[in-house]
């Protein structure tokens, strides 16, 4: 009995060592990459883990000899469906209170849109923000400079989003109007910026949904409900 005990002992260790990540490898496995992991999670694959990094998400097995990203779909059900980090979209709730929010009357969608002023799609959207919200989309503003967070238009951006009245200066700069400069804040738009590449943003505008899919570039606001009513079901 005791043989049987100690066996099974050995097998389950062996099994715990295979399934189990070990972060330290893990760790050593990115920074050979120039890379270093805010959260290390298990992913939905066995024997891979998720790791977030300013670069965005990353798959790296639990040995921390492979790794690989892209997005990553779940096709056990009728349609294929995007797996989302979960860490992204809770990282994503705790810069609320530096979104710009247009707040639809009666409400039945909720979309994060990573934005810029220079964007002329970004523009098309703003201008449409009333039938956006009539349609009972919420729409919250992060902002995404997209060439960069050294380019004057990130600088525009950053006191946009310090200005005393943010949705009123949001409005202003994408009629054309002059920004007035404000160096510093509370809100910080690097985080923005940096929560945008986590996500894979590339261009603007990018929308990102409740559950934290993305939809890149713009849509007319009846399209895109159409999109939202469906994507709910």
């Amino acid at each position: 009995m005791k043989k049987i005990a100690f066996c099974l002992s050995l097998i389950l260790t062996a099994f715990t060592n295979n399934t189990f990540a070990d972060d330290s490898m893990i760790n050593k496995s990115l920074s050979k990459m120039g890379l270093k992991a805010e959260s290390i999670t298990p992913s939905h694959i066995t024997g891979v883990s998720t790791a977030l990094t300013q670069h965005g998400t990353l798959y790296i097995s639990n040995d921390g000899k492979y790794l690989f990203q892209g997005p990553l779909y779940d096709l056990s059900g009728k349609i294929p469906k995007h797996v989302i980090n979960k860490a992204l979209v809770e990282k994503l709730e705790t810069l609320k209170d530096q979104m710009i929010i247009y707040k639809a009357p009666k409400e039945k969608h909720v979309v994060t849109v990573f934005t810029d002023i220079t964007c002329g799609y970004c523009r098309k959207l703003h201008e449409n923000i009333k039938e956006y919200n009539d349609e009972g989309i919420t729409i919250r503003y992060l902002s995404f400079p997209r060439h960069g967070l050294q380019h004057q238009s990130a600088k525009d951006m950053q006191s946009i989003w310090c200005s005393a009245k943010p949705a009123k200066a949001l409005d202003d700069a994408f009629k054309g109007e002059k920004i007035s400069p404000i160096e510093s804040c509370k809100k910080d738009i690097a985080k923005h910026y940096e929560l945008g590449l986590q996500f894979g943003v590339s261009g603007t505008p990018a929308m990102i949904l409740k559950d934290g899919s993305m939809i890149s570039g713009f849509m007319p606001p009846k399209d895109l409900a159409d999109a939202l009513a469906q994507h709910a079901e």
